[in-house]
């Protein structure tokens, strides 16, 4: 394979500030088509990347033209669009949350494996310089037994940089599924998986729609969680922080407290409990603010993958567990019991 040839699927705004300038700055892919709905918009986007425009998911997928594409679409096309793709033998990265159930997650799982095709999930936060120190942190024992932890995501919502502002389909539960809790929770409880190298087994949740009378879906959520080795902590997501965006991650544990992009200088600092303090200057996280991070190494990381033929990092069995957290969290929320994740 000379260059990956690639399609994006979807030309909303993940797809105009992420996916689209990364394959761009990719030497080795070549982005060849761009589908939307919207027609002026999918022309508009193919004539600036020199791409072939489509307004049909379909017609993209089986024109030959890709050997992968980027699915940027509202959630609830997620798991059709991508089981379509690798249904005509193309690699699929799929942006967060995979899928609005497990069942569907489930099929597009079968569907990357009956057809020998990589699926990979955009869990980015998983990437971040910070993030991935503190994983090698945790499991050298430098912090020793964790015992708890706190996160958080939460900036003013999706109005302020969706293309579509208001009427933007994040606030639509038919096309969203879910609100705050699958736009940034999905991402922490990510996150929180990578970062402790456990997975969670137990969710409590109250997830409410109190910020934002125009939507549908939630806007804030807080979930309190446990792991299978018994740690627990809460985790927060919300589109009502007003100010600067939060997107921060604590974690205490035997020999000290690791504090996650909660710095605004250092964005990593570990605190020994015998009194020394470590700084770490590792990068800025992305964000949608002016300065954040230009590049996930989401795309970058998945183009490596097909092109030299290894896993993706983020697999879609990956993207299902985190999935089910979310899945708890609104289970949780409508029985008012503490959910065990199936």
């Amino acid at each position: 394979m000379t260059k990956l040839r690639v399609g994006v699927i979807g030309c909303g705004s993940i797809a105009i500030h992420r996916h689209l300038p990364e394959y761009q700055r990719n030497k080795d892919v070549e982005i060849v088509a761009v589908c939307d709905i919207n027609g002026e918009r999918a022309q508009a986007t193919a004539e600036k990347y020199g791409a072939k425009a489509f307004t049909s998911y379909e017609e993209l997928v089986s024109s030959g033209l890709a050997d992968a594409v980027s699915v940027c679409t509202p959630n609830y096309l997620h798991a059709p669009v991508s089981i379509a793709a690798l249904n005509a033998g193309l690699h699929v990265l799929c942006e967060k949350p995979m899928a609005t159930s497990k069942q569907e997650a489930e099929e597009m799982v079968a569907a990357a494996k009956a057809n020998g095709k990589k699926l990979m999930i955009a869990h980015n936060q998983r990437f971040v310089p910070s993030h991935q120190r503190a994983h090698q942190l945790i499991q050298s024992g430098d912090i020793g037994k964790i015992y708890s932890f706190r996160t958080a995501f939460g900036h003013g919502g999706p109005e302020g940089w969706s293309i579509d502002g208001k009427e933007s389909w994040f606030f639509e539960k038919e096309k969203a599924f879910v609100g705050a809790m699958g736009d940034l929770g999905v991402h922490k409880t990510d996150l929180l998986r990578y970062v402790l190298g456990e997975e969670i087994t137990e969710v409590g949740a109250f997830v409410e729609t109190n910020a934002k009378a125009f939507a549908t879906v939630d806007d804030n959520a807080v979930c309190v969680l446990k792991t299978e080795s018994g740690i627990i902590g809460t985790l927060a997501a919300s589109w009502a922080y007003k100010g600067k965006e939060d997107n921060s991650t604590i974690i205490y544990g035997e020999k000290g407290i690791l504090r996650l992009e909660d710095d605004p200088v250092n964005s990593l600092v570990v605190q020994y409990a015998n009194g020394e303090i470590v700084n770490y200057q590792l990068g800025k996280i992305q964000s949608n603010e002016a300065g954040g991070q230009n590049n996930s190494r989401v795309i970058d990381q998945f183009a490596a993958a097909v092109i030299e033929g290894h896993e993706v990092p983020v697999t879609g069995e990956e993207g299902m567990k985190s999935l089910e957290v979310i899945l708890a969290a609104l289970e949780s929320n409508e029985t008012k019991q503490i959910v065990r994740v199936r």
